[in-house]
């Protein structure tokens, strides 16, 4: 069985690069909703590239939204780093904003997948089959969609971005010392705080209504 591995720095100067740069990814993943800290350049709301790379939808790029017109397809087209959208597109999508995967999954195409036209998924073995209520869903493609997409977009843009800083973080803490396993055992660091018991947290309760009571 393979297990994860976090390696931790002993080195004090670089403990809070790490919680620096994993406070940043938290924010890009939450979309500006946790860990917002506008001094450090991660301000609350969802997060943009620099004006000159953010992606955009020019005019003639719009993704129509009339029910006949849903678009059904995603693709990419690296030359001109447009990402096209059934009939409509993004332009200054970079490629690897695209190719971007999390566990295996290209990001973009799983975010369409729930937001497309034919919204099926194959059968696949003896798995039960879909529910009636899969089949509620719009018949348009919805403005919310288009801002959606931008947002995931500008976060993956940033994510790229942060990839050379975390690669050469992670070469440092792991070719210097670390904090094993053994020593956070021996701090306490595994250890799980004692629930209450039953009728410590029945008298915690009576104690809140007693509180509360005019």
């Amino acid at each position: 069985m393979n297990l994860s591995r976090l390696p931790l720095t002993a080195d004090a100067p670089t403990f809070p690069a790490a919680t620096a740069l994993g406070r940043t990814v938290i924010w890009l993943h939450t979309f500006g909703e946790r860990l917002a800290d506008a001094g450090q350049g991660d301000p609350a709301g969802p997060p943009r590239l620099p004006a000159a790379q953010r992606p955009r939808i020019p005019k003639d790029g719009a993704i129509p939204a009339a029910p006949d017109a849903m678009p059904d397809t995603i693709t990419y087209d690296a030359p001109k780093k447009r990402l096209l959208i059934g009939t409509g597109y993004v332009e200054n999508v970079e490629p690897a904003v695209w190719n971007y995967e999390v566990s295996g999954k290209q990001v973009l195409l799983q975010w369409f997948s729930y937001r497309k036209k034919n919204r099926e998924r194959p059968l696949i073995g003896d798995r039960r089959p879909p529910s009636p209520l899969g089949t509620i869903q719009p018949d348009h493609w919805l403005a919310e969609y288009t801002t959606e997409l931008l947002n995931v977009l500008n976060v993956l843009g940033l994510l790229v971005a942060l990839e050379p800083a975390q690669a050469t973080l992670l070469e440092k803490i792991c070719s210097g010392q670390t904090i094993s396993a053994e020593e956070l055992r021996g701090a306490g660091a595994f250890e799980l705080p004692a629930e209450p018991s039953q009728k410590a947290r029945k008298l915690g309760a009576n104690d809140l209504f007693a509180s509360a009571a005019p």
